[in-house]
């Protein structure tokens, strides 16, 4: 077996005299113990030297990312390719593989080989014999120095680290900005206290201060390349009754220097903004074209590099900067916030409330693969970005809509999503119908279909009349508010009709002959009639239309009546 051994001066290839000793790993440390018993172990066969720091730290470098260089190339064609048939023990496995596909060797890379190799670097000096040990500390150190300066300039997140200080600055930039024009407009506001309330953008109010100095000189300063021509009026009359106290020259002096400051800040967070801006476009595309360059530099900030903004799921970047009060809703048991410094992207702040919940989920899980794709995707253009954005506004106007697409197929979504709209849709009283006075009542008139039951009654003069006792169909609503305008109230009539129609049997052919002298005649004079008429229809006929005629006469008459009528027609019956 052959022992491929890396060292800073170059490559060792050792010949492994004894292949039990691999089997016995555990004990091999003690052969080890001495020069002579490493001697006996292993044996070096050939040393491939670098010529250079630089063909050796290309050598590592290639090593790391376990790809072959060109000095490891030769060495196996020279020395190794000849022994095909022996196996090559490599410390890296990634190493072996490269080896493997190249020249077709058998690699052997486990544990046991790694233990070799400690055992064979403890007595490297000795196995080595054509190296002094001087030179080989001073390749070590050179090539330690060269490869940390390697991985420093070629680092990816070299420009990541750039980001994040230029995010950081610019925050910084905003304090110091604010605390600098407040102080400004505090101290200016004791002379001249109108100016702030006339001029609110804090630039336009740090350059008129500058130019103009006292409020004596604003009548004969020129501001129309600042303010348009209404602001500058409004300036100059407010700066002839101004209630403010005099200052002296050397205050004024003061204070202009503090505006100087001021637009010399203000100029230089401009230009950080544009630098800012083009190092995340070139980094970042697509995360900068969906949330913004402001957005996703603080997300990298917060997660310290591009790549680590990538491992992380969309969950967490949703409520990245919110990690105390998430930890504060989990300890007591409220509920969770959802967003972060998301909250501040353009397509969150253009929400509703109700809807800012779901729009920085979708927004979260398309920054988190947009991250990915800028992270570990080669040739980046910022499509995927804008092709997101465009559907995050298509799903945004859906919302604020209300036409959101029904999933279930239910209307509980439909009915719970229209109650934070209102509707259009305006129902007016009818005051018409509250009242009935005035109404003429209205006769019905009978269709030919309509059968009425009707009653025989038999007058003094013995002549009969037809009654009518129920109608079939309902009356109209027009008939019933005739009726309320009669003397019988609408629960009697009622009464009289379900008595009347439970007794007496339906006639097939209606006779429609109202005699209109019964209907004037009051209720007691009926009665006398009724009665007349029975007594004599009982000497005709007891058996067929009396039974009936007694039945609903009963109905109407009290108790004591009716015992008498009893007794009236046993009476008749023995007569």
């Amino acid at each position: 077996m052959l022992v491929l051994f890396e060292t800073p001066a170059g490559y060792a290839i050792f010949k492994l005299l004894d292949e039990s000793k691999l089997s016995e790993i555990d004990n091999v440390y003690q052969e080890f113990n001495t020069p002579e018993g490493a001697a006996s172990v292993v044996k070096l066969k050939n040393f491939i030297k670098f010529e250079d720091t630089t063909e050796a730290l290309a050598a590592t470098t290639a090593a790391i990312e376990g790809k072959l260089s060109k000095t490891l190339k030769k060495a196996l064609k020279k020395y190794v390719s000849k022994d095909i048939q022996e196996q090559l023990l490599v410390g890296d496995a990634k190493l072996g593989n490269a080896i493997r596909e190249k020249f077709d060797l058998q690699c052997v890379s486990n544990s046991n080989v790694q233990e070799l190799m400690r055992c064979i670097r403890s007595q490297m000096d000795s196995l080595l014999t054509g190296l002094p040990k001087k030179e080989m500390t001073a390749m070590a150190l050179g090539l330690a120095h060269s490869l940390s300066r390697y991985k420093l300039k070629f680092s990816p997140d070299k420009i990541d680290t750039m980001i994040v200080q230029a995010q950081c600055l610019l925050d910084d930039l905003d304090k110091e900005l604010n605390n600098y024009v407040m102080r400004c407009r505090e101290w200016y506001g004791w002379h001249f206290p109108e100016l702030g309330k006339i001029i609110t953008d804090n630039t336009l109010f740090v350059k008129i201060v500058k130019l103009m100095g006292t409020r004596d000189n604003a009548s004969g300063t020129d501001l129309s390349d600042i303010l348009p021509e209404d602001l500058e009026e409004k300036v100059k009359e407010a700066a002839e009754i101004s209630m403010g106290t005099e200052i002296s020259d050397d205050d004024i002096v003061n204070i202009q220097n503090l505006c100087d400051e001021i637009i010399n800040i203000t100029d230089y967070r401009t230009h950080l903004t544009d630098y800012l801006k083009a190092r995340m476009m070139a980094m970042a595309p697509n995360l900068t074209v969906l949330i913004g360059e402001h957005i996703g530099a603080r997300l990298i900030a917060h997660a310290g590099s591009l790549m680590n903004l990538a491992k992380h799921p969309a969950s967490t970047i949703q409520i990245f900067g919110a990690e105390k009060a998430l930890f504060r809703a989990l300890k007591t048991k409220k509920d969770t916030p959802k967003y972060g410094l998301i909250y501040h992207a353009q397509l969150v702040g253009q929400c509703s409330t109700k809807n800012k919940g779901k729009m920085s989920r979708m927004l979260a899980a398309k920054a988190a693969l947009v991250t990915r794709v800028d992270a570990f995707g080669d040739d980046v253009s910022f499509e995927l970005g804008a092709e997101h954005k465009v559907k995050l506004e298509n799903k945004l106007r859906l919302l604020e809509e209300g036409n959101i697409k029904r999933i279930s197929g239910t209307a509980k979504a439909k009915s719970k999503f229209e109650k934070y709209h209102s509707k259009s849709e305006v129902h007016h009283y009818p005051t018409a119908g509250d009242s009935t006075l005035g109404q003429k009542p209205v006769k019905r008139e009978h269709s030919p279909d309509e059968q009425v039951s009707t009653k025989k009654i038999k007058l003094e003069d013995g002549a009969e009349a037809v009654t009518p006792k129920k109608k079939v169909k309902e009356e109209s609503n027009d008939d019933v508010d005739g009726q309320l305008n009669g003397s019988v109230s609408e629960k009697k009539k009622k009464k009289k009709k379900q008595s009347l129609t439970s007794d007496v049997k339906e006639e097939p052919e209606v006779k429609e002959e109202m005699d209109v002298a019964e209907e004037k005649t009051p209720k007691s004079e009926k009665k006398k009639k009724k009665k007349q008429s029975l007594v004599s229809e009982v000497k005709e006929d007891p058996d067929t239309e009396v039974k009936e005629e007694m039945d609903v006469t009963e109905q109407k008459t009290p108790k004591s009546e009716k015992k008498k009528k009893k007794k009236k027609q046993s009476m008749s019956e023995d007569a």
